[in-house]
């Protein structure tokens, strides 16, 4: 049996630093910079949004791709004579594929000191289970017996009647 360990986000992040185009300084293009990891039994990303309203920042997930997307208004000064304007403004938009396997119904997302945080769990019934199987003597029944990894509560099925067989199909 393999244990390769399962990547739901295998196919994640297929549009990279694409971004709406109505960018209010000309500035299409702009990207929100991402980091994302594994820790545990969650996948967490953390994508750079400084200057962004909080009240701005929507974030939908619709058949599988997750949808972050953020408001910066560019800043007021009608007599300003730039000399440099570098920094994008406008509304910007970042996808990410999500693989099979993950909780969607309970992602989290927090937005401090410019960074949004978007915390994604693992779905139960994706994390890997341990079957440990026992067989009575002649009179006694054989009993199966799924724990999580973790050794946490199981599920337990007892019959006489299943052979090794029919627990396998």
């Amino acid at each position: 049996m393999s244990t390769t360990a399962h990547d739901p986000f295998r196919t994640l992040d297929r549009l990279f630093g694409e971004t709406l185009r109505g960018s209010a300084s000309g500035n299409a293009g702009a990207v929100m910079p991402m980091d994302l990891y594994r820790s545990g039994e969650t996948f967490v990303a953390h994508i750079d949004l400084p200057g962004v309203d909080p009240e701005s920042i929507d974030i939908d997930v619709e058949d599988r791709t997750l949808t972050v997307r953020a408001q910066r208004n560019a800043p007021e000064a009608d007599d300003a004579q730039w000399l440099s304007r570098e920094r994008p403004s406008g509304t910007f938009a970042r996808q990410l594929s999500l693989g099979r396997g993950l909780a969607l119904d309970r992602i989290e997302a927090d937005y401090r000191d410019g960074v949004l945080s978007l915390t994604i769990p693992v779905a139960e019934e994706a994390k890997p289970r341990r079957i440990s199987v026992s067989h009575g003597g002649s009179g006694g029944g054989s009993q199966r017996r799924i724990e999580s990894r973790d050794g946490g509560g199981g599920q337990s099925q007892a019959g006489s009647d299943e052979s090794p067989q029919a627990a396998s199909a």
